[in-house]
């Protein structure tokens, strides 16, 4: 992982440098961090997505079952390259604890998320996979707040 962090530490850099913008080390390496979560959340987004479009369609599950579901099994990609790759876990604290602490407001975002989809869809109207890129949004700005809080 240390090449690959060297080589998006090195593009993001690059990226700065492109656009003008002067950011002080402690910066820098917050810009770093969020281009990694924007990876992983990408790449969980593609999981969780699928997930969703095969639990709905394939399975007839109600979109609420389906997201659930989707959401569970991309929180497990999300977990594991969050702690290995994107944020420096504070090594002092119990991994248990770090772990409880991720679930909680993993479970706080699914909730968020599931309310987010049940609004969209029952309420408003919005086609589920519509409704599920906006809930990706606003439960990813969440995460990261919340990662970067209790997991640093």
């Amino acid at each position: 992982m240390k090449d690959s962090n060297d080589k998006i530490a090195e593009f993001v850099k690059i990226c700065l440098k492109v656009l003008h913008i002067k950011v002080s080390k402690k910066n820098e390496k917050l810009f770093i961090q969020i281009f990694k979560f924007g990876i992983v959340g990408g790449t969980a987004f593609i999981i969780d997505f699928l997930f969703l479009y095969l639990f709905k369609e394939i399975f007839h599950l109600s979109v609420i079952i389906a997201n659930t579901l989707s959401f569970v099994i991309s929180l497990i990609y999300n977990y594991i390259a969050s702690v290995k790759w994107v944020f420096e876990v504070n090594k002092n604290k119990d991994k248990r604890k770090n772990m409880i602490t991720f679930i909680v407001f993993s479970i706080i975002g699914l909730l968020l998320n599931d309310m987010i989809m049940w609004i969209s869809t029952n309420k408003l109207s919005i086609y589920y996979l519509i409704a599920k890129i906006i809930a990706t949004i606003i439960v990813m700005i969440f995460n990261f707040i919340t990662r970067k809080i209790f997991l640093e």
